[in-house]
C-alpha cells in the first residue's frame, strides 16, 4: 500500500508523474474532445445537427397555437427534409440527428435555435417561448453523446436562440436582442465570448423580426447580404467596420414569401437556399454565388426554412 505520509510524493497530490492540464479547451478540439466548434460563418460547413419531423408536425392542424403558419403534411415535409440531408452529405458535409424521446415538441426540427456554436465549443440556447421549452435538452444530450463541449447553458431569466447570433471574424460576434431573445440571454452569451477574448456587438432588432438571421447572412470573408429595412445600422457598422460589402435583397417580397434569405453558406460563395427565390437566386449568381436551391416549400409552413432547421456544429476554423 502506498506510503500516505508525505502526499507529495504521490502523483494524485501532485508530486511526481503529476501531468497538469495546460492547454485551452480549444487546443483539445480533436483529442480530448471530438473536433466542434466555428469562428465564421461561411468558411466550409463539417458537421451539423437536424431533427427529422415525425408525428409532432400533427400540432399544425392548429398552426397558430403552435406558432406556425399552414397545416402541414408530414409526408411532404419528411421528403423534403431527406433532400436537405442529402445536399449536405453530398457537399461533405457531417449529418447528425436528434432523436427525443416521444412526444416531441412541434418546432423541434428548428436546431439553429437551440445552439450556438463558437471556437471552444457549444452553447445550448433556452428559447422564449413556452410551445418549445425543454427543445433544448434534447439537443444538448445529443451534443454530449457526440463528444462536444458544452460550455454554457443559457440560464436564469435568460432567453437566447440561437439563430440571433453570429460571428463577424474570429475575434467578433454580433448578438441581437428582440422577440426570441431578451436582454438577461444576449448578456449571458456576451459574456460568454467575451471571456474568449470577443468583441461582441450587441444589437436591438426591430419589431416583427423573428431572428437576426432574418436580416442577415453572410456569404464570403468580405460579403454580407441584408434585409432592406430591417437590418439595423449598429449591425451594419460592426460589418462595415471589418471590411464586409453589404449587398441588400433584390425583391423583399419574392424572398418572404419564399423564405429566401433563410439559407446557409456551406463554403465561401456556396450556398444551399430555399426554391422559389428566382429573382435573388439570379442576383447572387451575378455575384458569383454558387447556390444549390432545394424544395422546403411544405417545410417552411412552419415559419422557418433551410437556416433554421440547421444545428450548424462544426466549420473549418479560419
Amino acid at each position: 500500500m502506498a506510503d500516505r505520509a508525505n502526499p507529495l510524493n504521490h502523483s494524485a497530490y501532485g508530486g511526481p508523474g503529476w501531468s497538469p492540464r495546460t492547454d485551452p479547451l480549444h487546443a483539445e478540439l480533436g483529442s480530448v474532445w471530438t473536433r466542434c466548434g466555428i469562428n465564421s460563418e461561411y468558411a466550409p460547413l463539417k458537421a451539423v445537427l437536424l431533427h427529422r419531423p415525425g408525428n409532432e408536425l400533427t400540432a399544425s392542424v392548429d398552426p397558430e397555437k403552435v406558432q406556425m403558419l399552414a397545416n402541414i403534411n408530414l409526408a411532404k415535409a419528411q421528403d423534403q427534409h431527406d433532400a436537405l440531408a442529402e445536399t449536405y452529405r453530398n457537399a461533405g458535409v457531417e449529418v447528425h440527428y436528434v432523436d427525443p424521446e416521444p412526444p416531441s415538441a412541434p418546432n423541434q426540427m428548428f436546431l439553429a435555435d437551440l445552439l450556438f456554436s463558437t471556437p471552444e465549443g457549444i452553447i445550448i440556447a433556452r428559447p422564449a417561448s413556452t410551445v418549445r421549452a425543454g427543445e433544448e435538452r434534447w439537443a444538448a444530450r445529443r451534443i454530449a453523446d457526440l463528444g462536444m463541449p458544452i460550455i454554457k447553458s443559457v440560464g436564469g431569466t435568460g432567453t437566447f436562440e440561437g439563430a440571433d447570433a453570429m460571428w463577424i471574424r474570429p475575434d467578433y460576434a454580433i448578438v441581437g436582442r428582440g422577440l426570441r431573445t431578451n436582454e438577461e440571454g444576449q448578456r449571458q452569451v456576451t459574456q460568454v465570448l467575451e471571456n474568449m477574448g470577443a468583441t461582441v456587438a450587441n444589437v436591438d432588432m426591430p419589431v416583427g423580426t423573428m431572428h437576426l438571421m432574418g436580416m442577415l447572412r453572410f456569404l464570403d470573408k468580405d460579403l454580407a447580404i441584408g434585409w432592406p429595412l430591417r437590418l439595423v445600422y449598429a449591425g451594419a457598422d460592426a460589418l462595415s467596420e471589418s471590411g464586409y460589402e453589404i449587398v441588400y435583397l433584390p425583391d423583399p417580397g419574392e424572398t418572404l414569401a419564399h423564405s429566401g434569405l433563410n439559407f446557409v453558406t456551406i463554403a465561401p460563395r456556396e450556398i444551399v437556399m430555399p426554391a422559389g427565390n428566382p429573382n435573388l437566386q439570379s442576383f447572387l449568381e451575378n455575384l458569383k454565388i454558387k447556390c444549390h436551391a432545394i424544395d422546403v416549400s411544405e417545410l417552411s409552413k412552419a415559419a422557418g426554412a433551410i437556416g433554421c432547421l440547421t444545428g450548424v456544429l462544426h466549420r473549418e476554423f479560419i
